[in-house]
């Protein structure tokens, strides 16, 4: 077998991968930065700021009581806020191969909270 066999090799055993990620633009696995993106989702974010505070590249919009946006041209794709987000919460979604939602306005952010009787 020549060297040409040795290149298309990989192309016959991962044809679904090679073409998700060449025709598609989207990574299966969720590991290639170019092809994914963060989202947070606000129905599940409780503005706990603990991506705000983490995340290295200061891309993330929000604020006390106020749901958290990914502004993705900031972003790096380090995925710092999806491993930071409370497992509780799962609000933090990786996307690939889609367009990641618009984010929701300002005003529709604020979270008010119930007051603990005492």
């Amino acid at each position: 077998m020549g060297a040409g066999h040795r290149l298309l090799s990989p192309q016959r055993s991962f044809r679904d991968e090679y073409e998700a990620h060449i025709k598609e633009k989207r990574c299966p696995a969720y590991v290639c930065k170019e092809l994914i993106s963060y989202y947070i989702d606000p129905d599940k974010c409780k503005a706990c700021m603990i991506c705000l505070r983490k995340c290295p590249a200061e891309a993330i919009i929000g604020g006390k009581n106020q749901i958290h946006v990914v502004d993705q041209e900031k972003c790096t794709k380090c995925g710092t806020c999806f491993e930071v987000c409370p497992s509780r919460f799962e609000a933090v979604k990786k996307i690939s191969g889609e367009p990641v939602p618009s984010p929701i306005p300002e005003e529709a952010r604020i979270i008010v909270r119930k007051s603990k009787k005492r």
